[in-house]
């Protein structure tokens, strides 16, 4: 049975991106978001990311970044057009959660966020217990529960990975100091993110 916040099984996609702050390591599912994840593994491969900026970041909500222009305007996917979204009952955006940012429906490019926030509104908790069989089942509002996240970007953005090791580095980007724009005063770089497979080693 598949999981969530499981760690990383054989066989598993794992990302490690190298930041100026520190590691953080990504579990990828590519059986639920194969675009979405050959997108965001080819470009890490071909150094797209490489000295790219966080440069959206809002504390107790998420941080951003694969933008080659670093003003949340740029980035393309590997195909030079946007793709689908790809949405899936086993992934929501708890706190950890690598998803792909947008400008609507089926937008999807280069840009990225980590969902930082650590506790979920209880309002939404209540709905989302009345939707037990349209999408947000039992184990998923139980996750909310437990670890935070913003289950509002639930099937408006796709997930496609799960931070494992290095939330309190993410931790750390989402407490810089940032302008009116919630971009960070001092750059918080990728400095390149580091494809692998467990077990491959």
């Amino acid at each position: 049975m598949f999981l969530q916040l499981d760690k990383p099984q054989n066989g598993d996609t794992i990302a490690v991106m190298h930041t100026n702050l520190g590691d953080i390591s990504i579990r990828l599912f590519s059986e639920f978001a194969p675009k979405a994840v050959e997108n965001f593994t080819t470009h890490a491969k071909n150094g797209y990311y490489n000295g790219l900026i966080f440069h959206r970041v809002i504390k107790d909500f998420m941080i951003q970044g694969g933008d080659p222009l670093g003003t949340g305007m740029g980035g393309d996917s590997i195909w030079s057009r946007p793709f689908p979204d790809e949405f899936a009952e086993e992934l929501h955006n708890l706190r950890g959660a690598l998803s792909m940012a947008n400008a609507g429906p089926n937008t999807n490019g280069s840009q990225f966020f980590i969902v930082q926030a650590n506790s979920a509104p209880q309002q939404m908790i209540s709905q989302m217990e009345a939707l037990v069989d349209d999408g947000f089942p039992q184990e998923c509002i139980d996750n909310y529960k437990k670890v935070g996240g913003t289950p509002w970007l639930d099937y408006k953005h796709t997930v496609f990975g799960q931070v494992f090791e290095g939330m309190d580095i993410v931790d750390k980007i989402a407490d810089v100091e940032v302008d009116g724009s919630d971009k960070p005063i001092e750059d918080v770089k990728i400095e390149s993110i580091t494809i692998s497979v467990k077990g491959d080693d």
